[in-house]
């Protein structure tokens, strides 16, 4: 099994930053891709950002250049640093992996971005 805590969320006027955490158990940590989701009130989950075993990232379009998603193998944690926020980051954001051939996610943290 593997367990996903995150923190860090928070409210946040726009243009601001915030940097979101995910601690995983889990002896295998550094084999598994991470990934961080939103999902906006009415809207479906989405894809933020993810990060490969071997460190390779990728963005959604919206947040490309503002964010930025890293991993510290020795702490079984990936983080997620975001800047500029925009009212529409607003959203409750999940830690995912994939292992032992299904998914697994956290229970979340809430962003909110304000003008």
């Amino acid at each position: 099994q593997v367990q996903l805590v995150e923190s860090g969320g928070g409210l946040v006027q726009a243009g601001g930053s915030l940097r979101l955490s995910c601690a995983a158990s889990g002896r295998t940590f550094s084999s598994y891709t991470m990934a961080w989701y939103r999902q906006a009130p009415e809207k479906e989950r989405e894809l933020v950002a993810n990060i490969t075993s071997d460190g390779r990232t990728n963005y959604a379009d919206s947040v490309q250049g503002r964010s930025t998603i890293s991993r510290d193998n020795a702490w079984n944690r990936v983080s997620l640093q975001m800047n500029s926020l925009k009212p529409d980051d607003t959203a409750v954001y999940y830690c995912k992996t994939r292992a032992y051939g299904r998914d697994f996610w956290g229970r979340g943290t809430q962003v909110t971005v304000f003008e």
